[in-house]
């Protein structure tokens, strides 16, 4: 099975609530969190202590079972750096 281009390989929480996150493809991007913590679901991630754990499971960014972002969304609204 190939693994699409956005799949997340690796990614690093910083305390400015973004994320530096390293696609399949190679590519580096900083996704900036801030925009989506107006949204109910993403309120919790407002706690720096969560925020901080996220990890990369299954191809994407998660924190929980209940909170994840989609590497499609984080590839698109990333800025390359």
């Amino acid at each position: 099975m190939k693994i699409p281009y956005w799949s997340v390989k690796e990614a690093q929480p910083h305390k400015d609530y973004t994320i530096t996150v390293k696609f399949h493809d190679g590519s580096v991007k900083l996704f900036d969190a801030k925009p989506s913590l107006k949204i109910p679901i993403y309120e919790i991630l407002k706690n720096p202590g969560f925020f901080m754990l996220a990890k990369v499971e299954c191809g994407t960014v998660v924190w929980n079972d209940d909170i994840d972002i989609a590497p499609e969304y984080l590839y698109e609204a990333g800025k390359i750096i």
